[in-house]
């Protein structure tokens, strides 16, 4: 007999089951992502924990035409396989299959992109606007997962939203609040109470009829409201919600489909803005991401029953656990460094920190923004902040890097943890701006290391420089494994480093290509070739006494760099170049085209972007026969 989840192929075969059926499909639903994500990796805890509330969703409204905007893109698992991509699911964040966030181009039901954090509400606040400009109907929700709450840029847009006043549901999917047991009966009570059509019936007739008792009417109207809000605050945390122009609903159990379809129901042709607060559980259903809720956030392969990664280790640490546990050998030396993140302790290597120093640990949330300017502040206090934010995050606080940070000089560190091309998390993450951006930005540094070794030492150099704010930025990888028991060195702040000379064409790199250049010299090598290499290190301050020599011995150079090739570390090659006159040069700029990269494996990404040893061979095979 096939199962229920078998026969469904878009929310119109979800309609026609009986709403009996739904807790089975609930269970199917469940059991397929954990079989697929165990043998792809992926996201896993936050999609288990939105299971019940996406297939009430569905089975409420009328999507496509209604439309459903994600926050926090990887709780929108079981949405994908709900809305016609179930028989693709096993192809997800890999090279040429689905997107592990959500992606307009790939289904009519991905309202919205959504990849960062914190942007639903605002989404959805546009497309309500633009559907009442064009005189349509149709619902408009944001389903905004708990982290995204955490963000200003949530309440910037229920700020404006409770002004606007549209017709708007936000559905709050809350997994980490605590709601004690016994409220859970009289607060579902009063929320089905407040949400119940006669009882909003009641309350517009009521209204209405004040309305016209002039200055009794309006006395009867200010003791309702004051009965209605009083019961609210007493009963429910909806308060600031309310405060901010929304109709406050909850919370509800959000693993409990009937009462969750009963309340979509009642609210759906509710007037203004209205928020739906469900309490739901991350990892519900599968026991050991219920018990480690961090590590089984997004997995590579796992085994089912035990939920332990099956994918082989090394003993190579990578970038992250190097840069944590060189930041805590240099916390124990100087009292005044504190650790700064952004909801991602784990991600970043602040976790080591957090264990040994937690009182010079913070975590401010998904609030990069503020991060970088509470870092600020205490840089003025002569403490060493380190905000250690993913690149493609750093993005969001442009602004206060260069109006709180850097206008001020403030010896603010930045350490930009996965860097360039990221893999599987695609487009949304690869971290390929960063150097544009902040190259740009006046007094700012900007490093990247080879190596473990040089991150170790730039992180060093980084706390001793005391002359303005300094970034350092290393890959999503593992080092290769070399020995970090040595001390720690100070680098000469600008200063590059020839890590191999020869006479045909001098190869530029920086960070993690540069061990890529080194390869592809030494097939170049057995085809006689003899290239010069160079460990540039500095984006901002280029080298120039180092890229003079190399201008004098060669005249063609390429650079190579894992990010952007517009604005980047070889646009600030050229630039130096042209200011100091250097003439009969003939440089090639390599990195990332001006395109978005999707998602796969980094080392398949670097194959098909020439970034490898071998691409970055064959491009300087050609220009040297294109030169001779």
């Amino acid at each position: 007999m096939p199962s229920l989840l078998s026969e469904i192929n878009s929310p119109d075969d979800l309609k026609n089951l009986e709403q009996s059926q739904l807790k089975t499909v609930a269970d199917e639903l469940r059991e397929f992502i954990i079989d697929k994500i165990s043998q792809s990796g992926g996201h896993l805890g936050a999609g288990l924990g939105a299971v019940e509330l996406t297939i009430a969703l569905h089975y409420v409204f009328n999507t496509p035409v209604d439309k459903l905007i994600w926050d926090v893109g990887h709780q929108a698992y079981p949405h994908k396989i709900l809305t016609g991509r179930r028989d693709q699911f096993h192809t997800i964040r890999q090279g040429g299959g689905l997107s592990g966030f959500l992606k307009r181009s790939e289904s009519e039901y991905d309202a919205f992109g959504a990849g960062h954090a914190s942007t639903a509400i605002s989404a959805a606040l546009g497309i309500a606007t633009a559907r009442d400009l064009a005189g349509d109907n149709y619902s408009v929700l944001a389903i905004v997962g708990d982290g995204a709450m955490t963000g200003g840029m949530a309440y910037e847009a229920m700020n404006n939203a409770g002004l606007q006043k549209r017709n708007l549901v936000v559905v709050f999917n809350d997994n980490n609040m605590s709601i004690a047991q016994n409220k859970w009966a009289f607060s579902n009570y009063f929320t089905e109470l407040i949400a119940n059509p006669s009882y909003n019936k009641l309350k517009s007739n009521v209204w209405e009829i004040t309305g016209k008792l002039d200055s009794l009417g309006d006395r009867i109207r200010r003791i309702a409201s004051r009965v209605e809000e009083g019961i609210k605050v007493v009963i429910t945390p909806g308060i600031l919600f309310e405060a901010l122009g929304f109709r406050y609903f909850g919370p509800i159990n959000g693993h409990n489909i009937p009462q969750l379809i009963k309340i979509f129901k009642e609210i759906k042709n509710l007037s203004g803005p209205i928020l739906v607060h469900t309490v739901t559980r991350k990892g519900k259903g599968y026991k050991p991401a219920e018990e480690d809720e961090q590590a089984l956030h997004g997995v590579t392969p796992f085994d089912k029953v035990t939920g332990q990664s099956t994918k082989k280790t090394t003993s190579n640490p990578t970038y992250t656990e190097v840069f944590g546990n060189a930041l805590v050998e240099l916390a124990k030396e100087n009292q005044n460094i504190v650790g700064i993140t952004a909801a991602m302790p784990d991600g970043t290597g602040l976790d080591k920190l957090q264990k040994i120093f937690p009182n010079r640990f913070i975590d401010v949330g998904i609030a990069e923004q503020h991060a970088v300017t509470f870092a600020a502040g205490l840089a003025t206090q002569t403490f060493i902040p380190v905000v250690a934010i993913y690149s493609t995050f750093l993005q969001r606080a442009f602004d206060q890097i260069v109006h709180d940070v850097a206008l001020q000089n403030l010896h603010v560190i930045f350490a930009l943890d996965r860097g360039g091309i990221v893999g599987a998390d695609g487009p949304t993450h690869h971290g390929v701006l960063d150097f544009a951006y902040l190259r740009s930005i006046p007094g700012m540094v900007v490093m990247s290391p080879k190596d473990e070794i040089e991150l170790r030492n730039m992180l060093y150099t980084a706390v001793k420089y005391n002359s303005g704010p300094v970034a350092i930025r290393y890959p999503r990888t593992q080092g290769s494994g070399m020995s970090v028991d040595k001390p720690f060195q100070k680098l000469e702040i600008g200063k590059a480093e020839i890590v191999r000379h020869g006479k045909d064409i001098a190869i530029l790199s920086i960070g993690n290509m540069v061990n890529h250049s080194l390869g592809a010299a030494e097939l170049l090598i057995q085809e006689s070739f003899d290239p010069t290499v160079v460990n540039m290190r500095f984006v901002k301050p280029i080298d120039e006494k180092t890229l003079s020599d190399i201008c004098k011995k060669h005249k063609i150079i390429i650079t190579i760099e894992d990010h952007s090739a517009s604005g980047g570390f070889g646009s600030a090659i050229l630039e130096s170049i042209s200011k100091n006159n250097f003439k009969d040069i003939s440089v090639v700029v390599h990195g990332i085209p001006d395109t978005f990269i999707e998602h796969g494996t980094i080392p398949e990404l670097h194959k098909q972007l020439k970034l490898d040893a071998k691409g970055i061979a064959s491009l300087v095979k050609d220009l040297i026969k294109t030169n001779r």
